[in-house]
């Protein structure tokens, strides 16, 4: 650590507030000038990608997350209207909820809004309302999971203000997401044991002609909202998928998407030594040895960023998680990401952090600003927020006393801009990252994989059901009538048996283990 490395390794963005502190990571003298052809074929696959070009040979789809904020990039009029015309739409409704011209059929007003989505569908909407949400217009609530029990817990805190005064949004692309489907059948059989006609109460975000979108129509949903397919989930916050609940919630989108499109002029730039973006996935392939040898350890510095972490988890690790690079090599890439925040970490894993494995590098995120308003003295001549800096200081040098590695990216406070701002950084960092690496980082075919699976287990459980008698059988006896595995079988029976389908007579061991209905 010395005065003259930090004055060296910080990149700042006055004009935003914003700056990026590399000191801490150590990366190794001559390692970007050693890094300058793939640098360099990175700026170019970038401006590729920008201008349209074929992202996801796997769906044969551009990748446009980065026109969202400025349609005047979009390579056609036709793409550009299908961004700034949905927009335009999506404020009206808002407008509309919000003035009491689209309303409840039982009158009155909405008063809240149930969320229905999976992964980015969720994720993004989550981290939004969390971190610039906390005065919202309409609360915001979630399903995010096919857990009845979390959708039970969720009903019960809507029905606090009531159904009749929620709107629902369910957001899927496709509509066969199962997940999501489910949540939106769950929260209809809601609705509709409450006497309320669920499709008077919901608005959905999906693609044109889709399954949800059919299934809109015919139950009549209040609107819908496209979902364009050169969107990924991941990269969906700043489409029709955050936008629609952030405007619902009042939130200032225009501030949102203005801050993405400030970080993502000067991240344009093809200066290596000027461009933060660029500058992050420098510091990810040194501390990672460009092969996922360490984590990401993300500890944002304020309690409204605490989502921060979870977002980045969906957006690196699957961008970034490949078997695969583009040459068809096995290569199994990646970077894992956790995280929680500051200083609640400090009585949690900052332990092992610093005394522990060395397997990681920290992501400090500094909020300069504590509170808007006069702070107490907590003990003389100082704060809360003097603590609060304090503690990211001296974690962060007792980390690197100990020899881990760290960055740390500080705004001043935040706004719908400067979460626009980090949203768009870390976007394209990944896009950076992943053709340092020379993997795709907008395909995933590991989670399709989860999908067939769990579809084949599902078409299990159906047999077994079928296989079931008052005569008690065991796993092997039910695997053998079906031709199964027994262990998929005994899966299938204690699910049944958890949820009060069957009896189970417990033996020695599972293969002893009896049911019977």
């Amino acid at each position: 650590m010395s005065w003259q490395s930090y004055n060296q390794s910080l990149l700042r963005y006055p004009q935003f507030g914003f700056s990026l502190d590399l000191s801490l990571m150590d990366i190794a003298p001559g390692y970007i000038e050693a890094l300058a052809p793939k640098i360099s074929k990175a700026f170019a696959d970038m401006v590729a990608v920008e201008s349209g070009a074929i992202a996801n040979p796997d769906e044969g789809r551009m990748v446009g997350h980065y026109w969202l904020r400025n349609a005047d990039l979009a390579p056609t009029e036709e793409l550009k209207k299908a961004i700034t015309e949905p927009i335009a739409a999506l404020k009206d409704f808002a407008e509309k909820v919000h003035a009491g011209n689209i309303t409840p059929p039982s009158g009155g007003v909405f008063q809240q809004v149930l969320l229905i989505g999976i992964g980015g569908s969720a994720l993004g909407p989550q981290l939004v309302s969390e971190a610039i949400g906390q005065n919202a217009r309409l609360p915001l609530y979630f399903f995010d999971n096919t857990d009845p029990a979390g959708m039970d817990a969720v009903i019960a805190k809507l029905s606090t203000v009531g159904l009749a005064k929620t709107l629902v949004l369910v957001i899927s692309k496709s509509g066969g997401t199962a997940e999501t489907r489910n949540g939106m059948l769950e929260a209809k059989a809601a609705w509709e044991a409450a006497g309320l006609d669920f499709g008077r109460h919901a608005a959905a975000v999906t693609g044109t002609g889709s399954k949800l979108d059919q299934y809109a129509k015919q139950l009549g949903f209040i609107a819908t909202f496209p979902m364009e397919d050169w969107i990924g989930g991941r990269t969906s916050v700043l489409s029709t998928v955050g936008l629609v609940p952030a405007a619902l919630q009042g939130l200032d989108i225009d501030a949102l998407l203005a801050g993405a499109a400030a970080m993502d002029a000067e991240t344009r730039k093809q200066d290596a030594a000027e461009n933060a973006a660029m500058q992050l996935a420098i510091a990810w392939h040194s501390a990672t040895n460009g092969k996922g040898e360490k984590d990401m350890v993300v500890l944002p510095y304020k309690d409204s960023l605490v989502l921060f972490s979870k977002y980045l988890q969906q957006l690196v690790m699957e961008s970034l998680g490949k078997e695969h690079d583009l040459d068809g090599k096995v290569v199994h890439q990646g970077l894992a990401v956790y995280g929680n925040k500051g200083s609640t970490d400090q009585h949690a894993y900052v332990q092992q952090l610093r005394d522990g494995v060395n397997n990681f590098f920290a992501t400090f995120i500094e909020v300069r600003k504590g509170r808007a308003g006069h702070s107490i003295e907590v003990d003389p001549g100082t704060s809360t927020a003097d603590y609060l800096q304090g503690f990211l200081r001296g974690t962060r040098k007792a980390l690197h006393d100990s020899g881990r590695k760290s960055l740390t990216l500080s705004i001043p406070e935040v706004t719908p801009f400067h979460l626009g701002l980090l949203i768009a950084l870390f976007e394209r960092t990944v896009s950076f990252y992943a053709s340092l690496v020379n993997i795709n980082a907008y395909h995933q075919p590991g989670v399709e994989a989860g999908k067939k699976a769990a579809g084949a287990f599902l078409e299990t459980l159906t047999q077994v059901r079928s296989q079931l008698t008052a005569s008690a059988k065991n796993a092997a006896d039910i695997a053998t009538e079906i031709d199964a595995d027994p262990e998929d079988v005994y899966h299938c029976l204690t699910h049944l048996s958890a949820n009060g389908e069957v009896q189970i007579a417990i033996g020695a061991s599972p293969a002893e283990d009896s049911f019977q209905l």
